[in-house]
């Protein structure tokens, strides 16, 4: 058994701190870098892009809404069109401070209500599919599980990851619980450990009310703004190793 294990990262910008990068790199196998809309800025994509590269972390580019005051979490309402460009932009940033930095992009994972509105609307998953083809066609696409935009990728010709959320808790439908719903972000390294063990070796996820729900995951996410973000990804690394799985990036050889 094999996993990815993949963090958002590069989410400060100006003053603001957001996250511990450092610690998160130590141990995830891939990292999705903001781009500046969402959050970040030149600044901070570049030295993150230089700290990922230089724990041998893969990179991917973390596309979202034009929303700093709304962390990209708040759902905007653009076309397919803009949803390209704005995907295509991104995605261009950050490959152009990786290149500049001996680096390629392994993987574009949409932020956010980006992130969230794609799994279940066809045209914006579609645009956001396109984007990623026009620039690259090698770049896997992050994405829930049965998603659109899984559908999207796949209909593109694009290599696709499924991803399951070890710090999220999960409704009886397979999606994530709103972060308006109590106990919606789980901090506790013990239950994120056993969660993530059980996502992959018996492909299910406990849902808030209870329910037993399938779920095929290529990828585990730890959110780089969660609590203490880096002793998750410490404590989830080891407790997946202790478990018999390799941690490894999508794109590692079999």
């Amino acid at each position: 058994m094999r996993i990815d294990l993949n963090a958002d990262v590069g989410e400060s910008f100006g003053a603001y701190a957001i996250g511990d990068d450092e610690a998160l790199l130590a141990s995830v196998t891939s990292a999705s870098v903001a781009a500046g809309f969402h959050a970040g800025d030149p600044g901070v994509l570049r030295r993150t892009i230089r700290l990922a590269r230089g724990r041998g972390v893969n990179l991917g580019a973390h596309p979202g809404f034009q929303d700093l005051a709304g962390f990209g979490r708040r759902e905007m309402r653009v076309s397919p069109n803009e949803a390209e460009d704005l995907v295509l932009y991104q995605i261009a940033a950050v490959a152009g401070i990786a290149q500049s930095e001996g680096a390629r992009l392994q993987h574009v994972k949409p932020h956010g209500a980006l992130y969230n509105m794609a799994a279940t609307d066809p045209g914006l998953a579609e645009a956001i599919a396109r984007a990623v083809r026009a620039f690259d066609p090698s770049l896997v696409l992050f994405g829930l599980p049965g998603s659109a935009l899984l559908a999207a990728g796949r209909s593109a010709g694009l290599r696709v990851a499924a991803e399951g959320f070890a710090d999220r808790a999960y409704r009886r439908d397979g999606s994530l619980a709103p972060r308006s719903m109590p106990d919606s972000v789980i901090s506790d390294p013990a239950e994120v450990v056993s969660r993530a063990v059980r996502m992959v070796v018996d492909g299910v996820v406990t849902a808030i009310d209870g329910t037993v729900v399938p779920i095929v995951a290529d990828t585990l996410c730890v959110h780089g703004d969660t609590p203490g973000a880096g002793r998750l990804a410490a404590s989830l690394r080891s407790g997946l190793e202790a478990a018999g799985i390799s941690v490894r990036p999508v794109c590692a050889d079999p």
